[in-house]
């Protein structure tokens, strides 16, 4: 109902009141009705007014108080959880710790008795080293490495600069030259290039060889006069199963009629296997061979 109608309304009831009665007149007066327009519709719509803005400003404050509710209670519960894992995950820590501590006392339990039982065998050793008289150290004997190769009495000595094995001297040169102009410097001191049948005299007379990036020496063999038969200086046939050959050698190569043996810096030869076969004008070191028995007391270098 608007404020006009409720004018119109209130002016039929105005009048009706005062049809009959005249003291009542003046009421029905435009001025009055004017007035009471002016106080009956302006103050029923300001009274409102003042309701509406408290009303809006509790329900603010409710949803503000709401909210801060609904996040103190979310981090209430996050702050419980993690404090309910942190407790669990000691819970759950807490029993390993302890086996391994209870392991550990074990293993030390266990390292104490050893101790204990050596502490003790210790002790006894002790006392029955004591109980024991001492006796005094066996007398030294004093005893002398025999020489080594020593001469037969019945034999001459090697002359300077050369090597005795067993019954023979052996040279090792320093310069080079072919195998023809070696065995002429041999036989000018009475011997002749090496000629070796053992195992044992092959290994002497090459540890005695300077090793180098190809160090050949020339000894006493060759097959010049025939092709594939090799013999010594001393005119004997090489028996081909008691020769130390290299894998492959001889194999005249290049017209290869002479016998040399190689030292190098390869430690992984050996002397077994260090004969090899050359053209006899190259010039090469070489060993010389003097055998004791057939010694001249002129021989010398």
């Amino acid at each position: 109902m608007t404020a006009e109608n409720g004018t119109t309304f209130c002016e039929g009831m105005y009048s009706k009141l005062i049809d009959s009665d005249g003291p009542y007149d003046e009421l029905s007066s435009p001025n009055v009705q004017e007035q009471h327009i002016v106080h009956v519709s302006p103050a029923r719509g300001n009274s409102r007014q003042p309701y509406k803005l408290a009303t809006a400003c509790l329900t603010g404050l409710c949803v503000i108080l709401l909210l801060v509710l609904v996040v103190m209670s979310s981090r209430r519960n996050v702050s419980e959880v993690t404090a309910d894992a942190s407790a669990e995950t000691q819970q759950q820590t807490l029993p390993v710790n302890v086996t391994e501590l209870m392991e550990q006392m074990k293993n030390l339990e266990k390292e104490n008795k050893e101790l204990e039982t050596e502490r003790d065998i210790l002790q006894e050793r002790v006392k029955a080293l004591e109980a024991t008289p001492s006796t005094p150290p066996p007398a030294r004997v004093t005893t002398l490495a025999p020489a080594a190769s020593p001469s037969p009495p019945d034999l001459p000595k090697c002359p300077a600069d050369w090597l005795r094995f067993e019954n023979s001297c052996y040279y090792i040169s320093r310069t080079t030259l072919s195998w023809m102009g070696s065995q002429r410097f041999c036989q000018q001191r009475g011997g002749h290039l090496a000629i070796i049948h053992t195992e044992e005299e092959q290994t002497f007379i090459w540890n005695k060889l300077v090793r180098g990036h190809w160090n050949a020496y020339w000894f006493g063999i060759t097959d010049e006069k025939a092709e594939g038969t090799w013999h010594w200086v001393d005119g004997t046939v090489l028996n081909m199963n008691s020769s130390f050959w290299e894998e492959g050698e001889p194999n005249n190569h290049i017209d290869e009629d002479c016998g040399y043996i190689v030292k190098t810096q390869v430690r992984s030869r050996v002397p077994t296997k260090s004969w090899y076969d050359a053209p006899c004008e190259m010039h090469w070191r070489f060993v010389c061979e003097l055998e004791l028995t057939a010694v001249s007391t002129t021989a010398s270098v």
